[in-house]
């Protein structure tokens, strides 16, 4: 399960998708779950369907592999269906037993917010997966930079954004490594109770604290003895610029918007 998440992680490999520029794919990935939002029939999603296909197709990264991170939230998709299913009260009643009453409207919304909850995963993944912590650092403060004007630190929110995702697999890696030493000492965390499963998880978080605090303290004073002071002088190695491909992933995610207005509202 620990291994299940795949949001922060990167997969080098050489495809379009990893050569475009973070900023494109930044705002891409934005437009992309603002579309999910506002879409709300089966065509349409079958549209976004096609559009997340065609982009995973392009950027070489295994579906399965993809895949995976849905395992992570299968116990919220599960929760979201069944508080659709018996909360919604519109519809045809399809089952009815004492307080349980089962609609049409009820199962439609279910199965729509289920996925639209896989979409938003695969997806957001799919940019973690395809830029490195550096570009995504560079990419949201450029995107940000018109915020200064009004004070707004985009710099440090940045840095902040992109270092709580550089940290998650990390932060796996040692619960995993924790929890094997655990186990190796006689701990059982798949045995029990709901209750007894979340106190066999208090070994595991309080020496996971612990580490992420220490880790926090370490990266602080790598970041202070290399005389890190923000984005003030601050030049860069490489320099972000558009390129041909970047154009015409604008041109695309133009397309794409337009189709999503054009099935939201006609359709």
């Amino acid at each position: 399960m620990i291994r299940d998440i795949t949001i922060g992680q990167f997969y080098p490999v050489d495809s379009i998708i990893h050569r475009l520029d973070a900023r494109v794919k930044i705002i891409a990935t934005f437009i992309y779950i603002i579309s999910l939002f506002i879409m709300d029939s089966f065509i349409a999603y079958a549209f976004v369907i096609l559009a997340l296909a065609a982009t995973i197709k392009a950027s070489k990264v295994p579906l399965s592999f993809m895949l995976r991170g849905i395992k992570s939230i299968f116990i919220i998709i599960i929760f979201t269906a069944f508080l659709n299913v018996f909360t919604t009260s519109e519809g045809t009643v399809l089952f009815n037993w004492g307080i349980i009453t089962i609609t049409s409207k009820g199962v439609y919304m279910a199965v729509l917010m289920c996925l639209r909850l896989v979409l938003l995963i695969v997806g957001s993944s799919l940019m973690t997966l395809t830029t490195t912590p550096i570009q995504l650092t560079d990419g949201i403060e450029y995107i940000l930079r018109p915020l200064k004007k009004i004070g707004v630190p985009s710099h440090e929110i940045a840095m902040m954004m992109t270092i709580a995702l550089r940290f998650i697999p990390t932060l796996l890696d040692e619960t995993d490594k924790i929890m094997k030493a655990q186990q190796a000492r006689g701990a059982d965390f798949d045995t029990g109770n709901l209750i007894q499963k979340a106190k066999s998880l208090v070994p595991i978080l309080v020496p996971l604290f612990i580490s992420a605090f220490r880790r926090a303290d370490e990266l602080a004073m790598a970041m202070e003895a290399r005389c890190y002071n923000g984005a003030e002088n601050r030049t860069r190695m490489n320099v972000m610029r558009y390129s041909k491909g970047d154009y015409k992933a604008y041109v695309i995610i133009v397309i794409y918007v337009v189709l999503s207005f054009v099935l939201r509202y006609i359709f």
